[in-house]
Formats: C-alpha cells, sequence, structure tokens
C-alpha cells in the first residue's frame, strides 16, 4: 500500500534503518505536507495513507488532491492541524498518537520550572552582556511552592509525583479517578487552586470547550509573582494575558513549549483554517515577539516529549496503528 510520510526528522532515519516496512510502499518528505506541496500526478491518484507530523496543515484543499486516500495517521496526540470535517464526509480515517511521552514531558517541565525559579535563562543572557549582577539572580526553593496542576492526565501524574518527591504541595482541579493521585495531589475547585498556587502546570488535550482556560479573569484571581507552565497547546493559554500580567509583575514567569514551525509563517499568515488559535495568527505572532525578549519567559517549539527513546516508540506505535486499522481493529481513531 502506498504511503507517504511527511516532516522526516533526521532523527527518525535511524529508525527506519533498522525496521523495515515491507507491507507499505512508503515516500519520505522531510517538508510538511501543505497547500503548497508539490506532488506527482501518480502520487495524488495512489496514495492511500498519510503520515504527518503536526507541522503539516491538512485541510480540505490538500486532501481534496489525494483521489484514493483512506487513512490519516499524524504522530502527535492532537489533531486541529487536520480537517476532520472533511475527513468524516469522505470516509477517511485519522489516527492519532494516544500516549505522549508523559515521562519525557513531565521532566520537560520540571526543568523549566528549575529554570524559572532559579532565574537561570537571565544570568546566561546577562553574562552574555557581561553585565553580572547576583542579587538579581535570587531564586526560590521548590520545597516551599505549591504548584495547581490543570489537566491531570498521565503527564500530571507524573509531574505531581515528581513535585511530591521534592515536598511541594500539590493542587488539582480536576482528574482522572484514581488512588495514585489522592496519594500525592490535593483536589481543589479550579478557583482555588488559581488562588493558592504559586506555580500553575498547564497539560491538556485541546477542545473548544477549554478554549483559553487561562485569561483575563483567571489571572485576577492568581497570587502575586505567580509562575505559568504549558507544555500543552497555544490555544489553552490567552497570550495577550499572560504578556500584560508579565509586565505587572503579577507573573513573574512563564515557560510555554507551545511553538511550532508555524510560527516562522506567522509575520504573513492571517488565519489558520483548521480553528484555533495558533501562530498562524498575526496577532499571537506579534505578541510571542514580545514574549520572547522577556528574560523570564522561555519558549520552545514543543521539545517537551522530544527523546530518542519517545520517539522511536511513536513511529512503532504509528505503524502497528495504521496496520491494526487496516485489519479492521479501529482503535485510537480519531475518526
Amino acid at each position: 500500500m502506498n504511503l507517504l510520510f511527511f516532516d522526516l526528522r533526521e532523527s527518525e532515519k535511524a529508525f527506519f534503518e533498522k525496521n523495515k516496512f515491507c507491507d507499505f510502499n512508503i515516500k519520505f518528505f522531510e517538508n510538511p505536507l501543505t497547500e503548497k506541496t508539490k506532488l506527482t500526478d501518480e502520487e495524488y491518484e495512489n496514495t492511500g495513507i498519510l503520515c504527518v507530523y503536526r507541522s503539516s496543515i491538512l485541510t480540505g484543499k490538500v486532501l481534496k488532491r489525494f483521489k484514493n486516500l483512506r487513512l490519516i495517521a499524524t504522530r502527535s496526540h492532537g489533531f486541529t492541524h487536520i480537517d476532520l470535517d472533511y475527513c468524516i464526509k469522505n470516509r477517511i480515517n485519522v489516527l492519532n498518537t494516544e500516549q505522549y511521552g508523559e515521562e519525557a514531558v513531565a521532566e520537560f517541565a520540571l526543568g523549566v520550572i528549575i529554570d524559572l525559579t532559579r532565574k537561570i535563562k537571565a544570568c546566561m543572557l546577562d553574562i552574555r552582556k557581561k553585565h553580572i549582577v547576583p542579587k538579581e539572580y535570587e531564586g526560590e526553593l521548590l520545597n516551599k511552592k505549591t504548584i495547581g496542576i490543570i489537566g491531570c492526565g498521565k503527564v500530571g501524574l507524573k509531574l505531581a509525583k515528581i513535585a511530591d518527591f521534592f515536598n511541594m504541595k500539590v493542587l488539582v482541579s480536576s482528574y482522572k479517578e484514581s488512588p495514585q493521585f489522592e496519594k500525592v495531589c490535593n483536589i481543589v475547585p479550579f478557583d482555588t487552586l488559581l488562588s493558592e498556587s504559586d506555580i500553575i502546570y498547564l497539560h491538556m488535550p485541546f477542545t473548544t470547550e477549554n478554549y483559553q482556560i487561562l485569561g483575563n479573569e483567571e489571572f485576577k484571581k492568581m497570587k502575586q509573582g505567580v509562575y505559568i507552565v504549558n507544555t500543552s497547546s497555544i490555544e489553552l493559554l490567552d497570550l495577550n494575558a499572560l504578556y500584560d500580567n508579565l509586565l505587572t509583575g503579577k507573573v513573574k514567569g512563564a515557560g510555554l513549549d507551545i511553538l511550532e514551525s508555524d510560527y516562522i509563517k506567522g509575520k504573513s499568515s492571517h488565519t489558520n483554517e483548521l480553528g484555533g488559535e495558533t501562530m498562524n495568527t498575526k496577532h499571537n505572532y506579534k505578541i510571542t515577539e514580545k514574549l520572547l525578549d522577556m528574560p523570564n519567559v522561555i519558549i520552545t517549539p514543543h521539545l517537551a516529549y522530544n527523546t530518542k527513546e519517545y520517539i522511536d516508540y511513536v513511529l512503532e506505535y504509528t505503524f502497528n496503528n495504521i496496520r491494526d486499522n487496516i485489519k479492521g481493529d479501529y482503535k485510537n481513531r480519531i475518526c
């Protein structure tokens, strides 16, 4: 079966050198699949499967070009980059990656929190300027802090356990019922979490219901000098509100692992056809430019999961998932 594999990274090539998929006729592309992508007539005619990452933007216009497309597998948990309405109307199955490297993401989040509370980035920037003022880098101990976790799935649980090990107080506003959570977390209402947390960590799948779950009203309820860390979707956070509260000092620092290659396109792009508020909007691009200039803000391009172990896992998982769905075992199918 013909399969086109987009967004191929250097780290993924080693996996395909070690693992041969004889049941697929695979053609690799290092670039993402977008409306600007040009393929041959044969590729548009005979491709049955697309394998992509979030940097590919699969609008209806893109998908319409493929005459016999039956399945799309995204190597990500999120799927807002795919026009699901078009896929449903045209009976194209969409598969995602169920697990998202919870250990890797939780460890990354902890690293960002330590960087912010110990002012590592600010100190590094000053060293480059040959201007060092030690009193400005006074840090804070984590064992004196309360962390509030919004979206306590597997990643949240991992971070909760790590935070508990650091003797932090852990608050959770919503969670999947599990005795494991109750051992390390205090389950509280959402507003209580906002008002009592020194650090607020955000990790949940984006839906229309939780769009900008942290906005102007939520920031008003937070402690003075709170830290904000987001390792999930940009749509969950009002960037303009965050920027305003960083300027006033209400937010002492922020870590955002929310940007992708779309940020680079933000200068000329106005809207995102697939919904949500991504770097394709000029507004978010301009706010992000301002955030990047702040010494107390860390911004990374979805690196939290990015470990060798997890990349190999995702590739193996994706191809097993494709095989299962071809055989009629429709697990992890979005539509």
